[in-house]
Formats: structure tokens, sequence, C-alpha cells
């Protein structure tokens, strides 16, 4: 319980925030196992995973609008946190999040190259998932205010890892949109960067990350969500993985799917 303490913040009198802490967590792990299973969201390379007849019934929007409303509602609510947290962590949290889905907007306007749609059903859940863990990771933070800090300071750490994972997943994004010319939807395997030890090293700057974002808030509905998290990357570079395996026969089987030779 000393070490509990010295780390995070006691979690707060609300059931909410408790529920929201497990929910979180245990939906994206079990969305984690399902990639795993070969039960995708569909989006990126897997929009269009299911059988042919049933997605002929479901609708679908264009990947550009599908991954802006993936993430703008985030956006909106990452802004007005300005207007409720106050204290220098809580700002820097509030400033890390909007700082993340900005990049994300500003990838898809202008960075992203797109192959395929989106299934809108898989779209809107997603987009929620976005915007509720923001709206409760700002929230928890706000129930801080007033409340002894933990005795470990990790919110520079965190300034410093959310950084390297915000730089280093750009980064790795621009390279994935260089694969291909204006028009051309064909895969190809990716190269650079940290592409000849990984296929998903975009994924592992993004958990580095959330990482970093957890430990500027040091809420137990942060790390909560970064380890679900965690896990659903894991299960989708896995995925990833073994799609390209089964497309390229020249993919180097000495490329893992997030860790670098491990994993």
């Amino acid at each position: 319980m000393s070490i509990w303490l010295n780390i995070f913040y006691p979690p707060p009198p609300s059931a909410f925030v408790a529920a929201m802490s497990v929910i979180s967590c245990a939906s994206l792990a079990h969305s984690g196992l399902s990639e795993v299973r070969g039960r995708h969201l569909q989006y990126s390379k897997f929009w269009n995973t299911g059988r042919p007849s049933d997605d002929a019934r479901r609708a679908c929007i264009s990947s550009r609008a599908g991954m802006l409303l993936l993430y703008t509602p985030a956006l909106a609510s990452a802004a007005a946190s300005f207007c409720v947290l106050a204290g220098e962590r809580s700002l820097l949290l509030g400033l890390a999040l909007l700082l993340h889905f900005f990049k994300r907007d500003f990838e898809v306007l202008f960075i992203h190259q797109y192959s395929g749609n989106m299934m809108l059903d898989s779209t809107i859940p997603i987009s929620l998932s976005y915007f509720l863990s923001t709206v409760c990771m700002i929230y928890a933070q706000y129930l801080t205010q007033g409340v002894p800090e933990p005795a470990v300071d990790l919110k520079y750490a965190g300034v410093v890892l959310f950084l390297v994972g915000i730089v280093g997943n750009l980064y790795h994004h621009c390279l994935l949109s260089k694969l291909r010319e204006k028009g051309d939807k064909r895969y190809k395997i990716p190269k650079g960067g940290l592409f000849r030890l990984v296929i998903c090293p975009h994924y592992l700057f993004e958990i580095i990350g959330f990482i970093g974002v957890s430990l500027i808030s040091q809420t137990v509905y942060a790390f909560s969500f970064t380890t679900g998290t965690v896990f659903y990357l894991m299960g989708r570079s896995y995925a990833t993985r073994r799609w390209y395996l089964s497309k390229f026969q020249d993919f180097p089987k000495e490329v893992k799917a997030l860790i670098p030779y491990i994993y």
C-alpha cells in the first residue's frame, strides 16, 4: 500500500471513475485478444476483413472521414479540459492529450495515404472509446485537485516519454506515407527507422507516449487505460505481422511485431 501511495493518487471516491478504470482496461484487452483471434476492428488494412455477404449490408465511409470521426471528439474534449483543470500537473496532462489528438487529426488531413474505407460500426465505438477515455482521464485528474501529491513525482519523466512517443510515432507514420505514390493503393513492406526490427514501430511509440501520459497524470484511471492500450496494440501488431507474412513471401521473418528482438 505504501508503494501504491508513493506512485498513485488515492483512488477518488467516485464509482464512475472506478468502474471506467475496470471497463477501459478490460474492453481494450478483450479487443487485443480479438485481434489475435482474427476478429478485427475494421480500419486500415483490415477494413474489409468480414465476410463479403455481411460487408455488403453494412455502412462504410471514407478512411479520411472515418479517421477524423475517431479523433475529433476526443480533441474537442481535450481542448475543453483547460476550462476545468488547474495546476501544473493537470495542465500538462491537458496539453499532452490536446497535442496527441491534434497530431492525429493533422496526420489524417496531411500525411496518411488511404487505400480503403472504414466500416461505420467499427468507427463509432472506437470514436466513443477515445472520447470517453479522454473525458475520464480529465475527470480523474480534476478529482485530484486539493489532494496531496504522490511522494514520487513522475510528471517530468512523463513529459519526456510523451515527447519521445509522439515524435517517434509521427516519424514512422511519415515513413509509411512515403511507401506509395498518390493514387497507389498497393501495400508494401515498410522500410526505414525501426521497421527493420518491428512491423509496428508506430504502435511501440504510441505505447511510450501513453506511458508518458500516465506518468504525467499518476492517477489509477490513466494507468488502467494505458495498460488496456498496451494489450490492444500487442494484439493488433501481432495480427498485422501475420497479415504481412500472408501477403509477402519475402517478408523478413526476423522482424517482430512490436518489441525489437522479443515480440
